[in-house]
């Protein structure tokens, strides 16, 4: 097979430096940062057309033709191959009953979810097309999380499927913003400045918030997803709640989410994950650029004695709207106590008696005051 030939090399993001770590250290059982998505069509697939639509998203988008490396510095970096052949795989199951293709179908996804991509050999996506009874077909797309967050999904699919609809080449998608114009955003930030503004929102910070300190890593394990669904009333009385107060509902949200791990652990200061999506109004076009922006930031949840619920949720927003600009930084970069080490790399013991878990929920009061 002939090697595809390199076209440029590009720095990392913070959260794909944090996905190659992951699949660098954990290669056993299935990858949780593969994206699939699934589609069922009516009618005829044309699939010489839906090989050129691949072909010709390939070309638009060069974070798709990524590969990641590790240089003799020990530094990670993303190589850019000029081409590569898409990988489209084609069955035809239209002779099965209905039972059989259920049965099919559901073990095709599922072996797909199992398949691990090799992240150093582009590129980082796979199609298999099924031919089903009466003129039906579902279509897997299956993409790495390291180069495509969930923003840039919608994008690559309605490019993909315009497309195939214009044999390849549709004059009216628009110009292409680069990802590596991102990447050069990047490079250019001032750390020195996020460094402060994070040691500062860290400040008196001891480790990290640990609900199960003593447990042992155990197996790798399958994806599982939970979901609960708000009425619509409570939906509603969330969003209200907010705008009286001048606050996002994520804020609401992370605040809830905050109180209840203090009280789960015994403390009135605690820390968690929050998703952020990277994408700077600094960059033009940012809205159109197909990458990972995505990044992960420390959210930090905090109340004192006399606090009411509001006052721990207008402070929770202060405090995350001054580290707007700074929320680039990959988790092992952030400050954190002397001697420590890196804000994720930290451990303490989590051991709190519940008489303080109870103080501090009396601490923060149920009502809004004057609200």
């Amino acid at each position: 097979m002939e090697t595809p030939r390199l076209t440029d090399v590009w720095p990392l993001s913070p959260l794909q430096k944090g996905l190659l770590f992951h699949d660098e250290f954990d290669r056993d059982g299935p990858d949780p940062y593969l994206l699939q998505y699934v589609f069922d069509l009516e009618g005829e697939l044309d699939l010489a057309a839906l090989r050129v639509a691949l072909g010709a998203l390939l070309r638009r988008h060069a974070v798709l033709r990524a590969g990641f490396r590790t240089v003799r510095s020990g530094d990670p970096v993303q190589v850019i191959v000029g081409s590569v052949e898409p990988p489209l795989e084609y069955l035809d199951l239209s002779e099965l009953d209905e039972a059989g293709i259920a049965a099919e179908l559901d073990r095709l996804r599922i072996e797909d979810r199992r398949r691990r991509f090799d992240l150093a050999r582009p590129p980082l996506l796979r199609c298999t097309a099924v031919r089903c009874p009466a003129g039906r077909h579902r279509v897997l797309l299956s993409i790495h999380h390291i180069v495509m967050d969930g923003w840039s999904a919608p994008l690559v699919l309605d490019e993909l499927f315009r497309l195939y609809n214009h044999g390849g080449d549709d004059p009216s998608l628009p110009p292409v913003v680069p990802y590596r114009d991102y990447l050069a955003w990047l490079g250019a930030r001032d750390r020195d400045a996020s460094m402060a503004a994070w040691r500062e929102a860290l400040s008196g910070v001891d480790g990290p918030t640990l609900i199960a300190p003593e447990a042992q890593r155990s197996l790798p394990a399958e994806q599982e997803q939970l979901q609960a669904e708000l009425s619509p009333h409570l939906s509603a009385e969330l969003t209200g709640f907010a705008r009286r107060h001048d606050l996002t509902t994520n804020t609401v949200v992370q605040g809830a989410w905050g109180m209840l791990l203090g009280n789960l652990i015994g403390s009135c200061d605690v820390l968690f994950g929050g998703a952020v999506n990277g994408r700077s109004p600094e960059i033009p076009g940012i809205d159109r650029m197909v990458g990972m922006l995505l990044n992960t930031v420390v959210v930090r949840v905090r109340w004192q004695p006399g606090d009411t619920v509001l006052d721990l949720l207008t402070r929770l927003q202060d405090e995350q709207s001054r580290l707007l600009d700074h929320q680039y930084l990959s988790l092992p970069e952030l400050p954190g106590p002397p001697g420590s080490g890196p804000c994720s790399t930290r451990s303490r013991s989590s051991r709190t008696s519940r008489s303080t878990s109870r103080r501090c929920a009396a601490r923060s009061k149920a009502g809004e005051r004057g609200g």
